[in-house]
């Protein structure tokens, strides 16, 4: 038996039980992954359910080489980039991910996959390899006409969105304490911004003389309505009665992240800064604390935008690869080794 007995690679594709990789999340970052490994010749399963993060907004911005570009061409033509290098991409929900006990059978191509993916209304998949982009969801305040207008006129990043409604009466909808920080950022886009900050709590009276000092106006009654017309947004009713005309509003949604189906491998987590809750542990390339699984993308880190999650998908790509290069070799070391073995066994025999 040789190594190309034991592993996948360039001349078994299609024909080994096993993948290399498989990348769950087919957008910026999981693309980005999944073009890195397709062009080092691995054999990858990319499996996405279609609900990428940014799929409310109707352009990216800030993505040099693509600004204003719909998310959904970015991500029609990452797919037909991968797809050149001989990525597989399938739709589908991994409902979950186990690892396969050390010494249990595995057949020829299998040997190095220790992982089991199961595909919600498909047969599970074995994978060497791991990489999670699965992005996370915006649970937003359950303020009648806030969630209907996410993506268009009620953003929550003013560097992908800032440009577009600079200059109109803002609207911050303070959904924690750091609403303050994004009422001072957006002031950077308009002169004309009203912090709605029931929800951040009492404001100290050196942040309000901060904000009262480069003109944003603070309004202390909760909010109870976004009125609009259609997408656009037209101002905020509040708890006292009074409606405050805007024409965009920013506010933050608490991130959940897609991970719950890593939940069976109990993985390390990091509680997040800012209250952003608990999410994966991953080193400067994206590995977990799994030797053989990756995160990248919003699933571990939730600022970051198009091009930082892309950069990160390449990142750990080419880690993987490498990962996998070294396990090549361990398995061909053994391999040579109990041949060698077997070789002087035999001649023994015949002595």
């Amino acid at each position: 038996m040789n190594s190309s007995d034991l592993i996948s690679g360039p001349s078994a594709s299609g024909s080994s039980p096993a993948w290399d990789a498989i990348v769950v999340g087919g957008s910026a970052a999981g693309l980005s992954a999944a073009l890195m490994l397709g062009r080092a010749r691995r054999r990858v399963l990319v499996i996405d359910a279609g609900s990428p993060r940014n799929r409310f907004a109707a352009h990216m911005h800030g993505v040099l080489g693509n600004e204003g570009t719909a998310p959904a061409e970015l991500v029609g033509r990452g797919r037909a980039e991968v797809a050149a290098y001989g990525v597989e991409v399938r739709e589908g929900t991994v409902e979950r991910v186990s690892e396969i006990a050390a010494g249990a059978p595995t057949s020829a191509g299998e040997a190095d996959a220790r992982l089991t993916v199961a595909v919600s209304g498909a047969a599970p998949e074995r994978t060497r390899a791991l990489i999670v982009a699965t992005g996370i969801a915006d649970e937003l305040p359950a303020i009648p006409g806030l969630a209907e207008r996410w993506g268009t006129s009620v953003l929550h990043c003013p560097y992908c969105h800032g440009w577009e409604v600079r200059d109109r009466r803002i609207g911050v909808i303070a959904t924690s304490p750091m609403a303050l920080h994004q009422a001072r950022l957006v002031r950077q886009w308009s002169d004309r911004v009203v912090l709605f900050s029931a929800a951040a709590g009492e404001i100290d009276a050196a942040d309000a003389q901060r904000l009262r000092s480069r003109g944003v106006e603070v309004e202390t009654s909760p909010v109870v309505e976004v009125l609009g017309d259609g997408d656009a947004v037209t101002g905020v009713r509040t708890a006292d009665g009074r409606v405050t005309e805007v024409g965009a509003i920013f506010t933050a949604g608490a991130p959940r992240p897609h991970d719950g189906f890593l939940a069976d491998l109990d993985l390390a987590r990091t509680e997040q800064p800012f209250g952003l809750g608990s999410f994966l542990t991953v080193d400067f390339a994206g590995r977990t604390s799994h030797e053989r699984i990756w995160g990248v993308g919003n699933v571990v880190n939730p600022m970051a935008n198009v091009p930082i999650a892309m950069a990160a998908g390449a990142m750990a790509g080419g880690a993987a690869n490498g990962a996998l290069v070294e396990a090549d070799f361990d398995l061909a070391v053994r391999a040579t080794s109990e041949g060698s073995d077997a070789d002087a066994g035999a001649a023994g025999a015949r002595a």
